[in-house]
């Protein structure tokens, strides 16, 4: 497979009146196509403001991104606006970036109907289930037809019950739809369970401690996987790798 992102030691400080706080000191990454990427750390290491970096809405101050793909951003909470249709919340970035046409609504639309809630296009998100709502998130970050798709903490907001549920969804969606994904998690069960491949970030700053490629024979969905026979083994050895702090 193809590299679809290429990512080499970017560095980011920020800095206040008093101090300056350097969060990323030289992270690389390589992204392939199709590939599903998690990246784990101790809290507050930066995961998050990779992330940013990727998308655009923060900038690097020293190293290079390179891609040609569209790059799209899935919050930590669905975000969904409650006074707009379930089908007006899934147009919304369209209509930001300008992209809205009769093409790109009838894919939206095609989007809603595949995946379970042709009857809720004209409802609002009040009518939905927290798992429902996360769908919809979903199919708004799809509208932009995005070959990247950059996740953050995307099931924190469930309980344990919807979370496993929504992952396994979500999971089918995106390997349906042929997407590379970078998600960012502090669930370590749902990293192994996702993805192909496991960053563990250092502490702040962060850099890129460990790189852990998850081969799980039999590879299915995300709640099969955990059942695998190698899931613990991973697990232990991610656990092990993360700088804990209390």
């Amino acid at each position: 497979m193809n590299n679809i992102l290429s990512v080499k030691n970017i560095s980011k400080t920020y800095y206040t009146l008093k101090n300056e706080v350097k969060a990323i000191d030289n992270f690389s990454l390589e992204l392939k196509e199709g590939e599903f990427v998690a990246i784990v750390g101790p809290s507050g290491c930066g995961k998050s403001t990779i992330l940013s970096i990727l998308s655009g809405l923060d900038t690097k101050d020293t190293g290079v991104i390179k891609t040609s793909a569209n790059i799209g951003y899935m919050l930590q909470r669905d975000a969904l606006f409650d006074w707009l249709t379930i089908l007006d919340n899934c147009l919304l970035g369209l209509k930001i970036q300008n992209k809205l046409n009769e093409d790109n609504k009838k894919y939206v639309i095609s989007l809603l109907e595949k995946y379970g809630l042709k009857e809720f296009i004209n409802s609002y998100p009040n009518h939905l289930s927290g798992g429902m709502r996360q769908r919809v998130a979903l199919i708004r970050s799809l509208a932009i037809r995005p070959d990247i798709l950059l996740m953050d903490e995307p099931f924190s907001a469930l309980d344990y019950q919807s979370r496993l549920a929504i992952s396994d969804d979500v999971y089918k969606i995106l390997k349906e739809e042929g997407k590379s994904i970078i998600m960012v998690t502090h669930d370590i069960a749902e990293a192994i369970s996702m993805c192909d491949r496991v960053i563990v970030l250092s502490k702040r700053p962060c850099n890129v401690k460990k790189i852990i490629d998850i081969e799980l024979e039999n590879k299915s969905t995300p709640i099969e996987n955990r059942k695998n026979n190698k899931f613990a083994l991973y697990y232990d050895m991610i656990w092990k790798e993360i700088d804990h702090e209390l």
